[in-house]
């Protein structure tokens, strides 16, 4: 499997009464993470200085937990084990995997754990006026997940508490020794319960070789969503698109147009935003002969048109390996995309892409990165636009300090149209040769972002940490209080 991108959103202040930041190191009060392995897998805001963040640690016993953590009125509380995993959670293997923030104090954020027998299971859980409430395990999922293997992908919210997931679950399997063909869900919320998650409509015809996924989730308005993901074809993996029309989901469709354009037999799509109600667009990749490439497909006015190359990237990818990973539509024809590409050195390149009234832009190599990345490898993994041209992207890249090769966490924002250079975001410059990665990010305004991930201590311990853009501004990213 490639690179996966995961996508969602976060507004931070710099400094908490729980951590503080200091010129070229993270801080934070420590406590959760014992274990020496944390990390920030989502974040969202609902408002400026309102959001939330999820990711996993590690205790103690060395088992992986799942955590949560609120930013009230731009001060971070500590960070808790999401309630209720500490029972669910028997078999010591859970993590927050999406977050989505519709507005101040109201979230919802799903995942897995592993019960007392070691099989995955899907939760779900939400925070209700500022508090976050007991997760559950995905209603339906117990009869559905037989053969052992659930979890939740990706979450979205239109508003508070309507919201619908996506993922994927595992029948039982036909005989002691076999594993269960893996199948796609979907599952909405709605006034604030959760329904009975159902296999995505249409797949289990197109899912002959037994594995699906929905890889991401979005809401345009309550009860209007759109979702992506793939299915094993008798001919490879291909990709799939389904809606939500006021509050029912329609059949999964095979992405128009892909099939002339796949002749390698596999695609997959990662990311899909929706700028408004039924008007969503999503990125990924396909294989033509020997060659990977991206795509983007759009939903306009409810109908899903044919897939497209981004344009300007088959240029960029003189080495035949490039995909789409985040998407993010700040209105209906007004985007953004980013991953990465290879060229003829097979080094590879983050780039970035933005649709303007519909159209693609040539996509670019992102401005600033050319620079920085001198270790030849470089991805856009998070990208957030709060309006048309203005939007914010995250990820990393490598340098060589000496003989070894180091990764670095980057940011980059869009003003009013136009690419700034990427820098380096500060206060996690590595002390150690292992890695940096800013994960997720999310812009609640122009030039008001925040994102999160992870970085390596001088101990070679994995820490989580969190950082924003104020302003235009990005300050000195802090370790995640209370990890």
């Amino acid at each position: 499997m490639f690179i996966a991108a995961v996508t969602a959103g976060l507004c931070l202040s710099l400094l908490t009464a729980t951590g503080s930041a200091m010129a070229g190191k993270i801080t934070g009060t420590g406590g959760l993470n014992a274990g020496g392995l944390a990390q920030v897998t989502s974040l969202s805001c609902g408002s400026p200085g309102n959001c939330g963040a999820g990711g996993y640690y590690t205790d103690g016993s060395g088992h992986r937990q799942a955590f949560v953590v609120s930013e009230v009125k731009g001060t971070w509380d500590a960070a808790i084990q999401v309630p209720g995993t500490g029972q669910l959670n028997a078999g010591g293997s859970a993590e927050v995997a999406s977050v989505s923030c519709p507005s101040a104090g109201s979230c919802a954020a799903g995942g897995f754990y592993h019960d007392a027998s070691g099989q995955q299971q899907a939760f779900v859980v939400s925070e209700v006026k500022g508090r976050w409430r007991r997760a559950i395990e995905v209603p339906g999922t117990a009869t559905l997940n037989a053969g052992g293997g659930a979890q939740v992908s990706s979450v979205s919210c239109a508003s508070a508490g309507n919201c619908a997931a996506g993922g994927h679950y595992t029948q039982a399997p036909s005989h002691p020794l076999a594993r269960g063909p893996q199948q796609a869900f979907v599952v909405s919320q709605v006034n604030g319960t959760w329904g009975m998650a159902i296999q995505v409509p249409g797949t289990a015809a197109l899912n002959v070789g037994g594995s699906a996924n929905v890889e991401s989730v979005s809401c345009g308005s309550a009860g209007n969503c759109g979702a992506a993901g793939f299915y094993q074809a008798s001919s490879g993996l291909d990709p799939f698109v389904v809606s939500e029309a006021d509050g029912a989901w329609r059949a999964a469709k095979v992405v128009p147009g892909l099939a002339a354009l796949n002749t390698g037999g596999y695609a997959e799509l990662w990311s899909v935003s929706c700028g408004s109600a039924r008007d969503c667009t999503a990125g990924g990749f396909y294989r033509h002969g020997a060659f990977q490439q991206g795509l983007v497909v759009s939903e306009v006015r409810g109908k899903w048109g044919a897939a497209k190359r981004v344009p300007g990237l088959a240029k960029l990818n003189a080495g035949g390996f490039t995909q789409v990973q985040p998407v993010s539509c700040a209105s209906a024809a007004y985007c953004g995309a980013g991953g990465f590409y290879s060229d003829s050195a097979h080094a590879q390149h983050a780039f970035v892409a933005s649709q303007v009234n519909g159209a693609w832009g040539a996509a670019k190599e992102a401005p600033g990165t050319e620079a920085l990345n001198t270790g030849g490898l470089a991805v856009v993994i998070s990208l957030s636009c709060a309006s048309p041209g203005n939007c914010g992207a995250s990820g990393y890249y490598t340098i060589y300090a000496g003989e070894a090769l180091q990764q670095r966490a980057f940011v980059l924002s869009e003003v009013h149209g136009r690419w700034v250079p990427a820098r380096e975001l500060r206060g996690v410059t590595l002390t150690t040769a292992g890695p940096a990665e800013a994960t997720s990010l999310s812009c609640a305004s122009a030039g008001n972002c925040g994102a999160g991930g992870y970085y390596t201590d001088s101990s070679g311990h994995e820490q989580a940490f969190v950082a924003s853009q104020v302003n235009g501004h990005w300050h000195q990213a802090i370790g995640v209080p209370g990890l």
